[in-house]
């Protein structure tokens, strides 16, 4: 459980052992069985401690090896690690993963992060609203999105969005007009490109021209917003109407350096872009 549900008065040893205890198991075979678990997730020197003893990564280990140690057919996860800090749930994570391929037990693991969803996955499903939008490997739904609302979800930075309307084998919006590949025509259409796809270039040299509204040194990459359309003075959004301009996040080298307002233009790959109608419906 996201709360870990943890009995106060118990040790980690007897969370973790309660339920063989309910089921009536011996008990140098119940502490053999808690011993082998805790081993697992790392929990060995803790068994004597009580939970307000421990951190939150610690708890929620107690949590999973007291589900762990039921060897059920299935794990149910709800949300289990949106109670920690980020430096913990990148580690706890990893943990996840390892602990499902040591145990080949399937889980259903329930996320609102899409980066948990990516990284634990053997395949997503993803849901708005209780429908299902889309079900396949992380890659797949990655590179391959049903609808706009799957290509917005998934991805970090999410992906582009720029509204305007497609022409057989043109998308005209606020800021331009881009060649495509497709032959459809749409009043209203929605044109989607991934950051790492886009590339910063001189104005007037790319597809879009635009200002830099601000640039994102992540580590191992910089991270350029660009403002671009009659809004290129700068309007903070991910997506915005066609008439009101957009931002949008290219993914650049690390040493990348740009100053605020300056003019700049936004290639962007074709073989990459993404086009949806207007109920956001994908168009292939």
């Amino acid at each position: 459980f996201q709360s870990y549900a943890l009995y106060p008065h118990k040790t980690v040893a007897e969370n973790i052992g309660y339920p063989l205890r309910v089921r009536g198991t011996d008990k140098a075979d119940m502490d053999a069985q808690v011993k082998s678990v805790a081993d697992q997730v790392q929990l060995t020197d803790y068994l004597a401690r009580y939970p307000r003893q421990l951190s939150g990564g610690q708890r929620q280990r107690v949590a999973l090896a007291r589900a762990m140690v039921r060897r059920p057919a299935a794990f149910l996860m709800d949300e289990p690690l949106s109670n920690l800090d980020a430096k913990l749930r990148g580690h706890m994570r990893t943990e996840l993963k390892r602990m499902q391929h040591d145990l080949g037990v399937t889980t259903v693991y329930v996320t609102h992060d899409q980066v948990e969803a990516m990284t634990l996955a053997d395949r997503v499903a993803i849901l708005e609203q209780g429908v299902l939008q889309q079900l396949g490997t992380p890659k797949a739904i990655y590179d391959d999105p049903a609808n706009l609302f799957v290509a917005g979800f998934i991805g970090s930075p999410p992906m582009n969005l720029l509204d305007g309307r497609h022409e057989p084998g043109r998308f005209v919006h606020a800021g331009g007009m881009l060649s495509t590949h497709q032959d459809a025509t749409l009043a209203r259409a929605t044109l989607g490109v991934r950051p790492e796809d886009c590339r910063i270039v001189a104005a007037g040299a790319g597809a879009v021209d635009g200002r830099v509204y601000a640039t994102e040194l992540i580590g191992d990459h910089t991270l350029v917003t660009v403002s671009v359309g009659p809004a290129s003075a700068g309007r903070v959004a991910s997506r915005m109407s066609a008439d009101a301009g957009a931002m949008l996040t290219v993914k650049m080298p690390k040493d990348h350096e740009a100053a605020f307002d300056e003019p700049v233009g936004v290639a962007i790959e074709p073989q990459a872009q993404y086009l949806f109608d207007a109920g956001g419906a994908r168009v292939r």
